[in-house]
C-alpha cells in the first residue's frame, strides 16, 4: 500500500496537475514579488550590521524566508506539493483516506510555526523593542502562508474577495512584508545615527 512508484511515473503524473510557469501573472503579483524582493535586500542590510543574538537569527530567517517566498510566488510550488501528494495517494491507495495525511501535515506545519514564534519571542525578549514589528510581520505572513496550506473553502472565499478592487489576499500578504519592512528601515536608520555623532565629534 506503502510502496514507492517509479520516479518516471511519478513525475508524469505530478506534470498532469502542475507546470513550472508564473502563477499569478496579474500586477498584483508581480508587486507582491517586487515587496519580496525589497524585503530580502533590507533583511541582508540589516544583517550586514551584524545585530546580536537572537536578532541575527531573526533577519537571517527572514532574508531566507523572503528569498523562497519571492520564488515561490511565480513558480507556485505549493501546487507542486499538492500534486506530489495526490499521485502518492492515488499510487499508493490511501487516497480515500487522504483527508487524515492532511489533517496531520496541517497540524505539524501549524505546530512548528507556533513554537518557532514563541520560540523568537522568547529569544527576542530584550531585543523585542527593536525587532518586534518584523517579527508581527513574519507572524502575519506565517498566518497567510497557513490559510493558504489549510485551504479550507469559507477561508479561501473571504480572502479572494476584493478591497479597493484588489484581493484581500493581497492585502493580506503584503501587510506582513510592510511590517517587516519599516522595522527593517527603523533599525538601518538607527545604525546610521552613531556614526554620525562620531564623525562630528571626531573634527577639531
Amino acid at each position: 500500500m506503502f510502496g514507492f512508484p517509479g520516479l518516471s511515473g511519478l513525475s508524469d503524473c505530478i506534470f498532469g496537475d502542475w507546470r513550472p510557469q508564473i502563477g499569478d501573472p496579474e500586477i498584483t503579483g508581480w508587486l507582491t514579488v517586487v515587496s519580496y524582493v525589497i524585503c530580502l535586500v533590507l533583511a541582508i542590510m540589516v544583517l550586514r550590521r551584524q545585530p546580536q543574538g537572537a536578532a541575527r537569527g531573526l533577519w537571517g530567517t527572514i532574508a531566507a524566508i523572503m528569498a523562497f517566498l519571492a520564488i515561490n510566488k511565480q513558480l507556485d510550488l505549493q501546487t507542486a506539493l499538492t500534486a506530489t501528494g495526490r499521485c502518492l495517494a492515488h499510487v499508493q491507495g490511501w487516497y480515500d483516506q487522504r483527508w487524515l495525511v492532511q489533517i496531520a501535515f496541517i497540524a505539524v506545519l501549524v505546530l512548528v510555526v507556533l513554537v518557532a514564534l514563541l520560540v523568537a519571542l522568547r529569544s527576542l525578549s530584550g531585543q523585542l523593542h527593536a525587532n518586534g514589528l518584523a517579527l508581527l510581520g513574519l507572524a502575519v505572513l506565517c498566518g497567510f502562508v497557513l490559510v493558504r496550506a489549510v485551504g479550507f473553502h469559507h477561508v479561501d472565499r473571504l480572502i479572494s474577495m476584493d478591497f479597493a478592487n484588489i484581493r484581500f489576499n493581497f492585502w493580506f500578504e503584503n501587510a506582513g512584508l510592510v511590517l517587516i519592512a519599516v522595522n527593517a528601515v527603523l533599525l538601518l536608520r538607527r545604525g546610521r545615527v552613531p556614526r554620525r555623532a562620531e564623525v562630528r565629534r571626531s573634527r577639531p
